[in-house]
């Protein structure tokens, strides 16, 4: 079965103002996140892409654009089942608001349990998102062979979910991962088992180093901003 390419998108404008951007339209990718798209074309250089798929959301479409026009023969293929958690009334307000919400620690200690206000359940979101890499791995298998290996431009959440479904992990431990902006994922499916071959990867340590403050205990809904 194929290897799955897994990008989140480049640092946008809602990472930097602090805001769980959801299906917000006109969230952009800021100056940093368009160098992240712009150097994306040389990361993925040796690999023979036979697909691409995105969220349908600007910030995707945006960190997308480069790697096509370098590579004009790949055509994107939208996917509204890889888009951002349906985030509901949270989506725009900032996040240190929301973590005073009681539904926060819901998020972060048992995310299975959680279901956004006027929104949609991360149950639901882990298994939207899966149903389209299973379909996507049929499609890309049966037009380009077994050993294909093909993208999908994604967010933070679709992409920890959809790890924690190939480690068999329960949704209430995607939580622990962690996915920067622009990072490259990489999934080999086979007929018996996922493997997972790259997370995260950024080609940069810089969010390693110690900070003045230390990060956060709790993980980042949406993503986060990755390193400063």
């Amino acid at each position: 079965m194929p290897t799955l390419i897994l990008v989140r998108h480049g640092r946008s404008t809602a990472n930097t103002e602090g805001l769980l951007a959801g299906w917000t339209p006109g969230v952009a990718l800021d100056e940093r996140g368009a160098a992240q798209a712009a150097a994306l074309p040389g990361r993925l250089a040796e690999l023979p892409l036979s697909e691409v798929v995105s969220s349908p959301l600007q910030r995707c479409r945006e960190t997308l654009r480069p790697l096509l026009q370098a590579r004009p023969e790949l055509t994107v293929h939208t996917d509204e089942r890889i888009g951002e958690c349906h985030y509901g009334d949270w989506s725009g307000r900032k996040l240190a608001e929301l973590n005073d919400e009681p539904l926060m620690e819901v998020v972060q200690a048992h995310p299975s349990a959680a279901a956004f206000p006027g929104g949609e359940s991360m149950r639901a979101m882990q298994t939207r998102a899966a149903e389209a890499v299973r379909e996507w791995n049929a499609r890309v298998e049966r037009d380009h062979g077994p050993d294909a290996v093909y993208l999908m431009c994604s967010h933070g959440d679709i992409i920890k979910s959809l790890v924690a479904d190939a480690l068999g992990l329960h949704l209430d431990l995607f939580q622990r991962i962690s996915v920067e902006p622009c990072s490259i994922t990489a999934i080999r499916y086979t007929r018996l088992r996922p493997f997972l071959v790259r997370l995260g990867d950024t080609g940069d340590f810089t969010s390693l180093v110690p900070r003045e403050e230390p990060p956060a205990d709790d993980a980042p809904v949406g993503g986060g901003a990755g390193a400063p």
